[in-house]
């Protein structure tokens, strides 16, 4: 398994938690590695746009999209999620994203932002991701930006995993070979190894 190394994420956490999760891990920003790999992670912090900006110069897209297509494993991770977006909107500022799946990313609408902290999830039936999580899991959470839950995802027949923080919003997507999520796996102890070992299995 590859973590993309394109200037962003939390790659050492996310690399030690996907080991305990008996994954066998490289990180690199070697495009072949990542095309090569049984399952590609992409992880992301910071600003939309910075992080558009790392795939872009690495030329990382191209890669992601052609795997996702194949229907070989990519997991999204934070912004890493926000970027297989069509696009994101902060300060203003459209950026457009790597467009696997419909929809944008803009600012949380909500009374304390950043949403920083523990939350619950309500994913859907049958999903790969949370198999064997309890309805009353918490997954660790930091951002100011998210994607809002549209009909157009469901039309794409993405199948969205929502919490909420002044709204609804998506905490996760599964679509084909494609799994992310808004939340940090690699911090939310036990529920988050869990879930990461439900993705690995599943290479």
């Amino acid at each position: 398994m590859t973590i993309l190394d394109y200037g962003s994420g939390n790659l050492r956490s996310a690399q030690r938690a996907l080991a305990r999760a008996g994954a066998d891990v490289t990180v690199t920003p070697d495009l072949a590695a990542a095309e090569a790999a049984d399952g590609l992670v992409v992880p992301g912090v910071g600003a939309y746009a910075a992080c558009m900006a790392g795939i872009d110069a690495v030329g990382a897209a191209p890669v992601i999209t052609s795997r996702v297509a194949a229907g070989r494993p990519v997991l999204g991770i934070c912004v890493g999620m926000q970027i297989l977006f069509s696009y994101g909107e902060e300060h203003g500022v459209v950026t457009k994203g790597i467009g696997l799946v419909p929809g944008g990313v803009v600012r949380l609408e909500a009374d304390v932002v950043p949403h920083m902290g523990w939350n619950t999830v309500t994913p859907p039936a049958g999903s790969l991701l949370f198999d064997g999580a309890a309805p009353d899991t918490r997954f660790y959470f930091v951002h100011s930006y998210a994607a809002r839950p549209e009909p157009a995802l469901a039309e794409a027949g993405v199948a969205v995993t929502t919490a909420r923080h002044g709204g609804d919003f998506v905490a996760a997507v599964e679509v084909g070979s494609l799994c992310a999520t808004q939340f940090h796996p690699e911090k939310s102890g036990d529920a988050g190894a869990r879930l990461l070992a439900n993705w690995v299995r599943s290479l």
